[in-house]
């Protein structure tokens, strides 16, 4: 049958009945999942189901690592459209919008061929999500090539699986340490871990796969869908879940939601067959994405942490945004002093001596909950705007990113901006 016409991708045929599924995005130096990328691996398995070949080879076309995970430049647009809608119908756009490469994976490793990914570079956040979807993992030996979950640190969960396979692959306290504290596994740990099923020396793991797939030993089945597999028993991992609740309830003081998230995933996920498990997922990213902290840590520490490191690199930053992010550290402080209740929500850095959150925030989480003292930030919303108002776009994410990055503010709240925006819907 008639093969796909995919831009994002290649497929290429070979003569001992293999297809090699070739991410290699355009006029990128590395492979994202764009929308665009998302849609033509739906497309690629759908076709699989029907093709006549002996297996798949999914690698890298670049040299760069084999994916770094989602464009979150198009994530921040989604964002925008789901809130912009009638709140009844934000859950089902969201849930619409994303849950595509959750199924595209699953239809990959549903097809009834034998997938084996090569990984010799970084396979994070969709891209270990999509080499967990194969069947055989193969690692190069270079110290570049991991697989990890860092969705964690800029506000979100991993969304296409992640939070499903991670633990059922490496136990349920490695998966916790993926998913909440941003761990990755290279090389031989990862093949101890359960995660990889060989490490190679750089330059052999395309043949490495090749001969796994053309082996006695390829199948099509994942160690969930194999015949008498079942879900664990709830009371098999609630206490571990209990744990890591409470510690993430601890460091973050209950202001960050996908902490808590990513653990409802894998508290719900886990009972479940795969099929439902990972639509337990998506139920959670759903309503996870409408909440105004991802955009924010997005913004400070992806966006403008990008911005941030690239003048340094380029010859050093702005002294405009260093003038600024220590002028408002110094108006936060200042304030801090006078209102201490600030430390709680972390502005001026979360202060040794307050009392850790003891369950999820009941009455919303702190930009619900403590509004009140929007009054007491007023002068220091004034301080950033006035910073903010002579700086370009680019600056301002550099200083956003400057002043989450020091404490000031804290990367859940948007840095400088984050703040003016906050006390502006509070006028």
């Amino acid at each position: 049958m008639t093969r796909p016409n995919l831009t994002q991708f290649r497929i290429e045929p070979h003569d001992n009945g293999l297809v090699h599924l070739v991410f290699d995005c355009p006029d990128r130096s590395m492979n994202v999942f764009s929308n665009k990328a998302i849609h033509e691996l739906g497309e690629f398995a759908e076709w699989l189901h029907r093709a006549d070949v002996k297996g798949v080879l999914i690698r890298s076309g670049k040299a760069s690592g084999f994916c770094a995970g989602a464009d979150l430049t198009e994530l921040g647009v989604a964002y925008d459209m789901i809130v912009a809608a009638p709140k009844a119908d934000r859950f089902d756009i969201a849930f619409s919008h994303f849950f595509p490469l959750s199924h595209a994976i699953r239809r990959l490793e549903t097809a009834g061929k034998p997938v084996a990914a090569a990984i010799a570079g970084v396979a994070l956040g969709g891209g270990c999500e999509l080499a967990l979807g194969a069947h055989y993992r193969v690692v190069s030996s270079n110290r570049r090539a991991m697989l990890g979950l860092p969705e964690c640190a800029v506000g979100l969960l991993p969304g296409a699986g992640g939070t499903q396979r991670m633990p059922r692959l490496v136990g349920i306290e490695a998966g916790l340490d993926v998913l909440l504290l941003g761990r990755t596994f290279a090389g031989d740990e990862a093949v101890a871990a359960g995660l990889v099923h060989a490490v190679v020396n750089e330059g052999e793991e395309v043949q490495a796969a090749e001969a796994w797939l053309l082996s006695n030993q390829a199948h099509a089945l994942q160690p969930w869908d194999r015949a008498g597999a079942e879900p664990l028993p709830h009371a098999a991992y609630v206490a571990a879940l209990a744990t890591h609740r409470s510690r993430e309830l601890a460091r973050m003081l209950g202001h960050e939601p996908a902490p808590l998230a990513i653990l409802d995933c894998v508290e719900f996920g886990l009972m479940q067959p795969m099929d439902g498990a990972i639509r337990a997922e998506m139920s959670v990213f759903a309503r996870l994405i409408q909440r105004p902290e991802p955009r924010n840590m997005i913004r400070t520490m992806f966006l403008g942490k990008q911005a941030y490191d690239k003048a340094a690199r380029d010859g050093g930053l702005d002294p405009a945004v260093t003038a600024a992010a220590t002028a408002i550290a110094e108006a936060i402080e200042a304030i801090r002093q006078k209102v201490p209740e600030l430390a709680q929500a972390g502005l001026g850095g979360f202060a040794a001596g307050h009392a850790p959150a003891q369950t999820r925030p009941a009455e919303g989480y702190w930009l619900e909950a403590q509004l009140q003292l929007l009054a007491e930030l007023r002068e220091a919303a004034q301080v950033c705007a006035s910073h903010c108002a002579s700086l370009g776009e680019t600056e301002r994410l550099q200083l956003d990113h400057a002043v989450a990055r020091s404490g000031a503010i804290p990367a859940y709240l948007g840095g400088a901006t984050g703040l003016i925006a906050l006390l502006a819907q509070g006028q």
